[in-house]
């Protein structure tokens, strides 16, 4: 094994490039993304309008990602990324002028949110489809370890972005975040990957987009594994919504300065996280092992975030430390497996298809969990919707084994 990553090393040209690129644009959107919400409050004072921001912001992710993905497996993902990422500095730049010359309103932010939003998922989906390209074969854990961890240190972000939006202001934050993105686009163009999938695809046949999103819809039913894992997330998706919009809450009324008691226990997931990170980022599981292991994680991890407001504090925040943990094992055995099983001329296609799915299960989540908190305790709410995860895991995860153990138990 050790004579293969030799042969394979995880730090090519490449992936140090992309990670690099990722570093610097999280860094930027963790920052600037938190302030951006600061700053509406400021404009509107309003708790609607800050809601309307968020809906804006987010209901592209809900079609874009499916439609993204026909045209990201026919043409450079490369090129569309760092695209992109140019686009993103130009319109940061463009809030800090506005901002700077007292034009800003809020009709300029809504309509800058639903480009933003619009920008982000096309974005994720070629991202999500480009990154296994640059990851040497036998170190997809290996890498997407490092993803897990990178996304975890921005949400250290938040508390940054409440200090420096309050000493220097919004302005010079859109500012440097119109940086962080010009320097990843800069970056991304210096990838030297063969992107041979694009090469092979007749893009000059007539009716080429409705036959390539027709195929990865039937790519889809075909694969009974794939359709699974991609079911249950959709579920999974829906009770981390609820759970989104009702922890928050229920810590503000039930305990005086709840916001910040939220923000401890939770913190305890985010340090579970960097720890799971580093674990598999060192540690190398049995391949034959992790259909076994992703199950028994889905099944914990859905007890613990359903009956974790039941128990006492200290328990709690030991909980959450575990979940953090579990959920970066999670998010590895799924991603670095489904990554290296899907063709590199349908990952566009499935990985859009995977992001409006669990995008709309999360909204649908925090919509239909704020309905029902309305007649029922927020506690009760948020067991329900993790018992449905845990029967979804049973049925959808369990029922399917044959299939998802093909995905799941690779050397990858």
């Amino acid at each position: 094994m050790a004579d293969e990553r030799e042969k394979n090393p995880l730090w090519t040209r490449d992936f140090t490039i992309i990670t690099a690129g990722t570093v610097v644009s999280i860094l930027g959107n963790s920052i600037s993304g938190f302030a951006l919400g600061l700053l509406v409050l400021e404009l509107t004072g309003s708790t609607f309008l800050y809601a309307l921001y968020l809906v804006m912001y987010n209901l592209p992710k809900v079609a874009v990602p499916a439609l993204a993905g026909p045209f990201l497996d026919r043409f450079s993902r490369k090129r569309t990324i760092y695209t992109l990422d140019f686009v993103s500095a130009g319109l940061y730049g463009f809030f800090a002028w506005l901002i700077v010359s007292g034009k800003f309103n809020y009709g300029f932010l809504v309509t800058g949110c639903l480009l933003l939003g619009t920008i982000d998922s096309i974005y994720q989906v070629a991202y999500d489809s480009f990154y296994p390209m640059l990851i040497s074969e036998g170190n997809y854990t290996k890498a997407y370890s490092i993803q897990s961890t990178l996304e975890s240190l921005a949400m250290f972000g938040v508390p940054v972005a409440a200090f420096l939006y309050n000493v220097i202001g919004v302005a010079p934050l859109f500012l440097a975040n119109t940086v962080c993105f010009l320097v990843a686009a800069v970056l991304e163009t210096q990838i030297k990957a063969e992107e041979d999938y694009a090469r092979q695809a007749e893009t000059s046949t007539e009716g080429w987009y409705g036959k390539t999103f027709a195929e990865g819809i039937a790519y889809l039913k075909e694969e009974r594994g794939l359709r699974a894992v991609t079911l249950y997330f959709t579920v999974s998706s829906c009770a981390q919504g609820a759970f989104s919009a009702l922890v928050l809450p229920w810590f503000k009324l039930n305990f005086e300065g709840g916001e910040v008691l939220y923000l401890f226990t939770m913190g305890w997931m985010v340090v579970g996280r960097l720890a799971g990170g580093a674990l598999h980022y060192r540690m190398n599981y049995p391949p034959e092992k992790k259909y076994a292991l992703a199950l028994a994680v889905y099944l914990i991890t859905s007890a613990i975030d359903g009956t974790v407001l039941f128990l006492p504090w200290n328990l709690m925040k030991c909980l959450c430390f575990a979940e953090g943990v579990l959920g970066v094992t999670s998010y590895n055995i799924r991603v670095s497996a489904t990554q290296s099983y899907v063709p590199d001329g349908k990952k566009g296609r499935f990985n859009g298809i995977f992001q409006m799915a669990t995008t709309a299960g999360l909204l649908s989540g925090q919509f239909l969990s704020g309905l029902s908190a309305i007649v029922l305790p927020q506690r009760a709410v948020l067991a329900a919707f993790f018992a449905v995860t845990v029967l979804a895991a049973i049925v959808l995860i369990g029922g399917n084994r044959n299939a998802v153990e093909k995905i799941y138990n690779r050397r990858a």
